[in-house]
């Protein structure tokens, strides 16, 4: 489980997972950390080498875990280091944001977004964004998995 994040004013922050693409989203991230821009901290990145690799069920074990929010970001169209990958990630993308939306999750607790290396204002302004519309959902509790103990009593 993912631990419970309060910011300086007491108030609960949501946790936000994000999966980043090695060669473009990720460079992005650490360009944003070079240049000091300033987002959200309660995000945790996963990089990964391409962002169709990705399998819709890290997300929802993500969501599973606690996370109160996942990010997807890849390469811009057309600039995937292997090829076609952020492609099929869209692809599946846009099937789990429908499957998510039938099982009862909000669609904007799930987001995919591409940012190039050169991108690090874009990427901070894109965490903000996330986290903002996260915060305005309520706790994510739906797929979170209950103990044993629980289920017993």
């Amino acid at each position: 489980m993912m631990a419970e994040t309060k910011g300086q004013t007491g108030v609960r922050e949501p946790k936000i997972v994000a999966f980043l693409c090695n060669w473009c989203s990720y460079a992005g991230a650490d360009l944003a950390g070079v240049s000091r821009f300033q987002y959200p901290p309660n995000v945790r990145v996963i990089r990964v080498p391409c962002s169709g690799r990705i399998n819709p069920l890290y997300i929802v074990k993500a969501l599973q875990a606690g996370a109160d929010g996942v990010l997807v970001s890849g390469c811009h169209p057309g600039d995937c280091h292997y090829i076609s990958g952020n492609l099929v990630a869209r692809r599946r993308f846009a099937l789990l944001r429908r499957f998510l939306t039938y099982v009862g999750i909000e669609p904007e607790r799930v987001q995919f977004s591409w940012v190039s290396a050169s991108e690090g204002s874009r990427f901070a302004d894109l965490i903000s964004k996330v986290v903002s519309d996260v915060k305005g959902l309520e706790t994510g509790k739906k797929l979170v998995k209950r103990s044993m103990a629980l289920v017993h009593e």
